[in-house]
């Protein structure tokens, strides 16, 4: 969508821990359909048209700002210590210098929110009532654990009253704090020094600005979100899991809204960068992350996973893997094909079934059908690879190339030991090893020479099939051997 405001700088905050995900890894950097969360939260305020972003960064900070490391608009600070969100705030806006225009506070662990609500949040800041800025709120029928929005007649917002902190006629409130808030930069500044860390955890909570900034008689005005949905956190894996889910079904709505197909919605995965032609359909097991783009009537999966790939039109793209790969027009791929990063594969190619390429560009209506691995190689027009041929692209050190020209027949079970050239219009004999170029127009054979052994059977078959000896009728009714010849027969 395009920005509705700007001019504003968003304060994410991604200091936390998270002990509850019980990982080794910051909260903000666990995925959502592929992506940290930190970065679907840097993306909604991005769009919504934030010209300054400060990421305040703490446990794991490392992790957290090699995310950004390519993007101009986010710079991180560092929170050494994590003395609560009013001191997190604190910092950025020292660290930054963020005096002036509005400042967006976000969380780092909420990638559901929608730009156009942080949209609508900075522009109703914009009104000469809201000296101090506005807040996200959100009502619930129960709103038992929320620390409640309390309001004056006015409808500016006073105070916020943690849950443990209602009293019985104020628990019955259901204006909830959303934890968004869009400040006056001026009055931020001006008061956030005056926060204390009189409570019970001995932080300096950015919630008690709200009765700062009324008192000083520049109030914050509350803006309803009308889904609240939006503002779930992911501070488990349960969390997290479900917020994965809520987005799969909302992204999936908005492509089959622009005329992609899918079978069972539940069962396709489809990332926030990802973008698919009309008249396409996405079976199950359908994975696309990255930024991968698929061209029109395509048809995906099952069982597909595609990252960072780009798929041409009117493409099948079976039961296959890939990365980083090129995928032309009116391609064949799979079932249980492999396109590792640098895989290219021109205009009516085919990649069948077991095959793997690695780095290499198959021509242009050349097919790699069954049981094959190609790396480091480039495959001119119209060749035809045979089943169980391989590049043997590394020498133990390095890896060297293999070139294989127009309209050539590769046979069965064939090794190309590169560095090596096959021209064009060859033939390569089934089961050859190639180590010599092959000039253009040339049939090319590397083989023993067969022998044959007439009568020949392995010593397990002839025993098989000596004839039992004759047991005559005495032999059959003569009384066991003694106990003492029996252990001897058996001993032997």
């Amino acid at each position: 969508m395009e920005a509705i405001q700007s001019g504003f700088t968003a304060v994410i905050l991604a200091a936390g821990e998270g002990t509850r995900m019980k990982s080794a890894h910051p909260k903000v950097v666990h995925e959502v359909l592929g992506q940290p969360m930190v970065c679907w939260v840097v993306d909604a305020a991005r769009k919504a048209g934030a010209t300054r972003i400060v990421v305040v960064v703490g446990n794991g900070a490392d992790e957290v700002e090699a995310l950004f490391a390519g993007s101009p608009d986010v710079e991180c600070v560092m929170q050494s210590e994590r003395l609560g969100t009013g001191h997190a705030v604190k910092v950025a806006i020292e660290s930054a210098r963020i005096f002036d225009g509005r400042v967006l506070v976000l969380c780092g662990d909420t990638p559901l929110l929608k730009a156009s609500t942080l949209s609508s949040l900075v522009k109703a800041a914009a009104d000469p009532s809201c000296k101090g800025g506005t807040l996200l709120t959100m009502t619930y029928d129960d709103p038992t654990g929320y620390g409640r929005v309390m309001c004056k007649n006015d409808m500016m917002a006073y105070r916020i009253i943690e849950q443990k902190d209602c009293t019985p006629e104020q628990a019955k409130w259901n204006v909830c704090n959303a934890g968004v808030y869009c400040f006056d930069a001026q009055q931020l500044h001006i008061h956030i020094g005056d926060l204390t860390c009189s409570n019970s955890q001995h932080e300096f909570y950015l919630t008690d600005m709200i009765e700062l900034l009324y008192n000083a008689g520049t109030p914050m005005k509350p803006f309803r979100i009308p889904d609240a949905d939006e503002l779930m956190g992911a501070n488990s894996r349960i969390q997290l899991a479900e917020a994965n889910k809520t987005m799969q079904k909302r992204i999936n709505n908005q492509l089959m809204a622009q005329g992609v197909s899918m079978l069972d919605p539940d069962q396709v995965w489809v990332g926030p960068n990802v973008t698919i032609g009309k008249d396409t359909m996405l079976l199950p097991g359908t994975m696309l992350m990255g930024y991968t783009s698929i061209g029109t009537e395509c048809l995906i999966g099952p069982q597909t996973r595609l990252t960072n790939t780009k798929v041409g039109d009117f493409c099948t793209v079976d039961e296959t893997v890939a990365d980083q790969a090129t995928i032309g027009n009116y391609v064949s791929c799979g079932p249980r094909a492999y396109l590792r990063p640098g895989a290219v594969l021109m205009d009516g190619s085919k990649a069948g079934t077991h095959v793997e390429i690695k780095k290499s560009v198959i021509g242009p209506k050349s097919k790699v059908p069954h049981l094959s691995y190609i790396g480091d190689c480039t495959i001119g027009s119209n060749v035809n690879i045979g089943a169980g041929t391989i590049t043997c692209n590394y020498n133990g050190k390095f890896k060297n190339p293999t070139t294989i020209g127009d309209n050539s027949f590769i046979g069965s079970d064939t090794m190309l030991v590169a560095p090596v050239n096959v021209g064009s219009d060859c033939t390569i004999g089934a089961g050859s090893v190639i180590t010599k170029d092959v000039p253009n127009g040339s049939l090319s054979l590397e083989r023993t020479e067969q022998r044959i052994v007439e009568g020949w059977l392995p010593r397990w078959a002839r025993k098989e099939r000596e004839p039992e000896p004759e047991v005559s009728q005495e032999q059959e009714t003569a009384p066991a051997p003694a106990e003492e010849n029996k252990s001897e027969t058996m001993s032997e």
